[in-house]
This record gives structure tokens, sequence and C-alpha cells, in this order.
């Protein structure tokens, strides 16, 4: 998965200063970022501080290391019932 340029803070950043009035078009230009992208940032860190993001990000990479071991536990559970299946 490809990670982003910005950090969370820096994204929050770039969402404040569009409240603060900056127009889309020249916050894209200035961030060098597109408007989907802007768009996107604002859906997913609307009215959150940098603490919320924080713990929404090691929310992210604990569910995504729970996933890995769950698909690894299938994996071991498959390959025992294909050798159980087995006659020796």
């Amino acid at each position: 998965m490809r990670t982003s340029r910005f950090s969370d803070e820096q994204v929050l950043q770039i969402l404040q200063e569009a409240q603060a009035g900056t127009t889309v078009k020249v916050l894209c230009a200035k961030h060098n970022i597109s408007a989907a992208t802007f768009h996107a940032w604002k859906r997913k860190f609307g009215g959150m501080n940098v603490s919320e993001a924080r713990r929404l990000r090691a929310l992210a990479e604990e569910n995504a290391r729970l996933k890995r071991l769950v698909a690894d536990k299938e994996l071991q559970i498959q390959i025992l019932q294909e050798v159980n299946a087995k006659k020796w």
C-alpha cells in the first residue's frame, strides 16, 4: 500500500486552512494535491483534531495486524484439515 506524502497533522492543518476561508482551488495548488484528494481527506478527517486522527491511525494499524493473524490461523486450520483428511 502506498504511503501518503502528508502526515495526519499536515492533512488536518490543510483542512483548517480551508475552514479559515481559503478556497479549495488555492489550497490544492499551494500543497500540490488534487481536489479529489482534498475532498477525500475532508470526508475522512472532517471535524477531527490531531489526537483523534492519531487514534484512528493506530486503530487501523491494529485492525490490519489482527486481520493478518486471522488469515494465518485460517491457513493453518486448512492445512491441518487437509492432513487429517488423508489416510495414512
